[in-house]
This record gives C-alpha cells, structure tokens and sequence, in this order.
C-alpha cells in the first residue's frame, strides 16, 4: 500500500525590514524597534541613518547664554558680545534673554543692548540724595502748580527720560510725596510732573519747600525669572506674578495713568510658582508646573489671565519652550508635551518609564531638539520630527541655550561651545566640521511572535557607507549582557548589501546591534530564522 507523501519544510523563513522607525525605549517595542541608538535622523525615513555632522562655530571661556536678533550674541563669563564685539559687562552665570524692538533685555541683569545705537545700560535707574525741593513749574509751556522736582547741580537726563514712571521715597515734611508718578519733561536739574502731583507748603498749597533726609527718586524693573515678548510689550513673570511693561517701553513697569499705553500687573492667586513663559498663537502663555494661563485683550484696561488646570511645564526646564510645525513643545512633569492651544498631549510614550527634568529646547521649524537630564543624572540631546512623529536620540550633550539665526540653529552647550545643529544653512566662515561621528542602533528583542525556541542563520544587510566610514553588526541572546561580533567592519565605499553567516544558536530572543563611524545609510534588514521547540535540546545546551 503506498502512503501519502509526507510534506516537508525545513522551518526556515526570512524576516525583512525596510522601513526603520524611530525611538521606541518602551516594554511594548517588537522586532525591528529601535531600543537604543546614538547619533542618527529622521532625514533620510525610512532609511536608517546617521546624523550630519554639526559645525562648531565658536568656543567660549564661560558660556552664559546664547541669543539671536539680526545678528547672533552671547554671554562669556561677564562679557556680552553681539556680533562677536564685547558691548558691555554683565554678571556672570546663566542669562534669560527677549527683544522689543531694537532692544535686547538681558536677565537677571536687568541690561539692555540696542542694536540701532551700540547702547548698552540698566533698564532701572536710581537717584539718592539728601535735598530736593518741591515747587511750581510749567506743563506744555502753560504754568503748573505743585508739579515740580529740583535739585541744584544734578542734570536728570543722566538718570531718567521723559515718560519715565518713578517712584518717590524719603519725604517727612508731607509723606504724600513718597509716591509713584510719571516725568512729564525734563529741564536741566527740573523733573516736571502734572498738575498737583505733590503737596506744597503754604495754606494754599503752592508754595515752595524743601525735603532734607535720605531721598531717592527711582524707575524700578521688578525681579523676573522669564521673559517674552508679544504686540510690542515686554512680558514677564517672578515666581506668582505676571508683568507686562509699558507698550513700547522696556524701562517702565509701573506706569499707572489710566492710558492704554500703561503698563500692568496681575498676581492670579493659584498655587504653585510659574515655570515659564512664551508667546504662542499672538498671546502670551504663562506655565506654572499643573496650570496654563493666556492673557487675553489688547489694552491694560481689558486684559485678563484666564487659566486651565491640565498638563504645565516642569519646575527648572522654562527653556524647553519651543514651536516646530507649528506646535508648542515643553517638559512636564509627564514628559515631554505638545500644545496647540487647546488640551495638551504628551508624546513621551517612546521614552518608557524614563522621567527627565532640566530639559532645554529648540526648534529648526520642523524639528524639536531638547536635551534633558534623566533619574540617573545623564544627559541626552532628543530629536523629534513633527512630519513623521519619530523620536531619534543623538547623544549626551548638555545644552544651556538654544537660538534660531540665519536659517541655523544654534546651541551651546556646557563646555561652552557654539555649535551649529540639523543641516545647516550657509554655515559662518571659519566653522569646523565635526568629524568621526560616532553612532549606533540597537533593536529591541527579535521574538518573531514565537514563544518557541528560535535562531537566526543568516543575515543580509544593505547599506552605504560614505568614504571613510565604517559599521559593524552584533548579536546578543537572550539578554545576557555579551554582544558577539557578526561581521569585520565594513568600510567599502559602494552602496551593495552584505551577507553575514551566523553561527546557530538557540535561544527565546536575540538582539543586533550596528555600530560605526561616519556617515552610513541603512536601507534594508533581512534576517534567517528558523523555530524550534519551546525546550532546549539538551539540558544546559544552548
């Protein structure tokens, strides 16, 4: 009796990959997710590659801070340079920058640059002294009566503009001198106010008078821990309360003379300390670490903080703030987030469980780099493409300060090294390359879907390599911590594939990994497995 014949199969099958995604650090990443990696880009999906090299532009001695408006500047230890001239001294440790028109504020200094004039100064400015008279004096040529300040020898202009909002102190004779007022003009050693701004001796309150004692006159700028700028005012925010200067006018903050042009001030009561703050969508954002405020209206009289409960910007990484594609991006205490307006979202599912804190970002317009610290205490420069929703990591750089100039973006970082990040943009004369970039990828656990025993005989890779670079792929199974050579380093200049065979080894899952230097672009990954049994073969045999 003949017997039917017996099907065959020798359980050998191949498994390839063309399409390379980007980071996944998370228990749920499956064959072909990129566990790990260094150094590469979304620039070339769904090819796999290694990132362009950066250009190093500039090595300071201190870095302080990094900035843009028309032309690049920084902070080296107490130097401030626009430019690359120094244009005045600040103190030294880290800078919070804003512009408003063609000033550059720096904080906590509370300096200015104007880039029109060469200027450079103190928003705030201060008289003391121990006599000042009160008396009468003129307003738009027309005598004016109790609305005077002067002090023989002392020329006002050095100290204050005309619209300056001042603040009076040390007055005994009649403390309703001791006030807030706005400098209507200036004459020589005359400060003229309106009308009746002060009290006079006399029964008719117009005569002349004299304060002895300590006596200060002076335009203040309130303390504040970050700045931005939106519909030609200065915003900014202490740790409860949120400022607005006077339109226009970076030096006053608290001009109170029932003008639309007035500054103002709004202190919103609810718990915890701002974070940070931005412009975004025409509206200045204020973040404090579980709460959003939008300041809505156009003039001091209507504006208004209306404010959310929902996913804020965590304590320490205010200059993660950044817009690519159109969105806002920041580090809350759930991960790093995306805000359109509405309900933030995070998109930290690719980073796991790993919690970050002291995130700085920027923003290439369709790119969000952040570097942020994680629980460990290490560093890491994270890319996310807004096009594609890919994380990619590129390596442990600590990054104080991110700019945007010229189509570039910039970034120091705590050597205080000026580097230009992406692809850059007619690169400044005497950039350095950098050179022998160094990257690698490592694939999460291959399982093929398969609980049995399985191994891998084979592999196929194709790959470019630029001149002088190299690669090399390894193995591990089953997770035990030693990664075996599968290739020599590859190093041809061609784009071709490579056929790597491999020793069989069973095991319950294996990992590769490609490791290199230079620019490399992996296109495809075909892997030979065949499966097994759910036991070994032999006890304590592999």
């Amino acid at each position: 009796m003949k017997l039917p014949d017996m099907k065959y199969t020798d359980r050998i099958a191949k498994r390839q990959q063309i399409k390379f995604g980007g980071l996944n650090h998370s228990m749920g990443a499956g064959d072909g997710d990129l566990w790990d990696m260094q150094n590469l880009t979304s620039d070339h999906y769904p090819v796999l590659a290694s990132r362009q090299s950066r250009l190093l532009c500039n090595t300071l001695v201190t870095g302080g801070g990094l900035f843009s408006w028309d032309k690049l500047c920084w902070v080296d230890d107490t130097d401030f340079y626009f430019d690359g001239e120094i244009k005045g001294q600040v103190s030294a440790g880290q800078k919070v920058f804003a512009t408003l028109g063609a000033y550059i504020v720096i904080f906590p200094d509370k300096c200015y640059y104007n880039v029109d004039s060469g200027e450079f100064g103190s928003m705030a400015a201060k008289w003391e002294g121990a006599r000042l008279t009160f008396t009468n004096g003129i307003v738009y040529g027309e005598a004016a009566t109790a609305n005077t300040i002067q002090c023989e020898g002392v020329s006002w202009s050095d100290y204050f503009r005309a619209g300056d909002t001042v603040s009076i102190s040390g007055c005994t004779m009649y403390s309703s001198n001791n006030k807030e007022a706005t400098i209507h003009s200036i004459d020589g050693d005359k400060l003229y106010f309106s009308e009746n701004a002060f009290t006079l001796a006399g029964n008719d309150g117009t005569q002349t008078y004299t304060e002895n004692g300590k006596l200060s006159i002076a335009r203040d700028v309130p303390d504040m821990n970050y700045l931005c700028e939106n519909e030609n005012r200065l915003w900014g925010c202490s740790d409860t309360v949120i400022y607005a200067s006077k339109f226009g006018d970076i030096f006053n903050w608290h001009a109170n003379d029932l003008l639309d042009t007035d500054s103002w001030t709004t202190d919103t009561g609810s718990a915890g300390v701002f974070t940070g703050c931005v412009t975004y969508g025409g509206f200045p954002v204020f973040f404090k670490e579980d709460h959003i405020y939008k300041i809505y209206g156009s003039l001091p009289s209507d504006f208004e903080a209306l404010g959310s409960a929902t996913l804020g910007l965590a304590a320490g990484s205010g200059g993660s703030l950044a817009v690519a594609g159109e969105t806002l991006f920041y580090l809350g205490r759930n991960g790093i987030t995306a805000y359109s307006g509405g309900i933030p979202q995070t998109v930290a599912s690719a980073f796991g469980t790993t919690r970050f804190k002291n995130a700085v970002g920027g923003s290439d317009g369709l790119k969000y780099y952040v570097s942020m610290q994680d629980d460990a205490g290490n560093w890491g420069l994270y890319v996310y493409d807004t096009q594609r929703g890919l994380w990619h990591k590129e390596d442990g750089t600590h990054v104080t300060h991110f700019t945007r100039h010229a189509g570039n973006l910039y970034f120091l970082n705590e050597q205080g090294q000026i580097w230009i990040a992406g692809n850059p943009q007619d690169p400044p004369e005497g950039s350095v390359t950098e050179e022998n970039v160094e990257w690698m990828v490592e694939f999460a656990d291959f399982t093929g879907e398969d609980p049995n025993k399985k191994g891998v005989g084979k592999l196929q890779i194709r790959l470019e390599l630029e001149e002088g670079a190299t690669a090399q792929v390894w193995m591990q199974f089953d997770s035990d911590g030693r990664w075996h050579p599968v290739s020599r380093p590859m190093g041809e200049n061609v784009k071709r594939s490579y056929y790597l065979p491999i020793v069989p080894r069973r095991a319950d899952h294996y990992r590769l990994k490609i490791t290199g230097t230079g620019a490399c672009r992996i296109y495809s990954l075909v892997r030979e497995v065949y499966s097994g049994s759910e036991l070994r073969s032999k006890t304590g045999r592999n």
